[in-house]
């Protein structure tokens, strides 16, 4: 029987905005001017280049990130930031300091969106006595964002790799968050959008769940199919 169910951050219970999105939140009124030929461009290289946290990755990883990359970034949040930055710099940025403001852009709540049925799927769990959790590989805090949306309120439980020191698909992080829900893996499902990380869990003995990690607008119930598996 299925007691507790834990759930993936990004690309599961929301998505951030595009790399478009970003670019143009943070170039403002007074960021530096650009045409529409080259706005597009660059955003066009933020998005191959994986630049904006939670969003696509890397098409392919400049060399002088590659270490932060495979050292596991989602463990620091230094770490986190140098790798995000290095890869907005690779860009070809009209200005080097919008990689930052591109990075400081990504934790806040304006650049997130709920999946549409995030909340009524929450809020149907919780109605059954279900405990939540959140696991995610994230080097920076998204309780704000989920306190932003109405989200933090569902959750019991939120274990982020940056705080635990370890990532998924390591079972340790899943271990973590069933004893922090007080149950035992075998009755914990778990719900996430990556086909490595997320199903590490099943090492546990964990149920899995996967849902696809695309756009708000193109997924509007793979969230609520979860009501069907408890």
């Amino acid at each position: 029987m299925v007691g507790g169910v834990m759930f993936d951050f990004s690309g599961t219970l929301m998505r951030v905005e595009s790399a478009e999105q970003a670019l143009r939140g943070v170039l403002g009124s007074s960021g530096p001017k650009m045409d529409d030929a080259e706005f597009t461009a660059c955003a066009g290289r933020l998005e191959a280049m994986g630049a904006i946290p939670g969003g696509a990755p890397p098409r392919e990883v400049p060399a002088h990130v590659a270490a932060l990359w495979r050292d596991r970034e989602d463990l620091s949040a230094e770490f986190h930031r140098a790798c995000y930055t290095g890869l907005a710099r690779a860009a070809g940025l009209p200005d080097p300091a919008l990689a930052d403001a591109l990075y400081d852009r990504s934790s806040l709540p304006v650049a997130w969106r709920p999946y549409p049925d995030a909340e009524k799927t929450l809020h149907a769990l919780r109605e059954r006595g279900i405990r939540l959790a959140v696991v995610s590989n994230i080097g920076w805090d998204p309780r704000p964002v989920l306190k932003f949306h109405g989200l933090d309120r569902y959750f019991d439980v939120l274990i982020l790799s940056y705080e635990v020191g370890v990532e998924k698909p390591d079972p340790r992080i899943f271990q973590a968050a069933c004893d922090e829900l007080g149950l035992p893996p075998a009755d914990v499902l778990m719900v996430g959008d990556d086909r490595q990380a997320d199903t590490g869990a099943a090492a546990l003995g964990c149920r899995v769940h996967l849902v696809d990690h695309l756009p708000v607008d193109l997924r509007p119930d793979s969230l609520a199919r979860v009501l069907d598996l408890i």
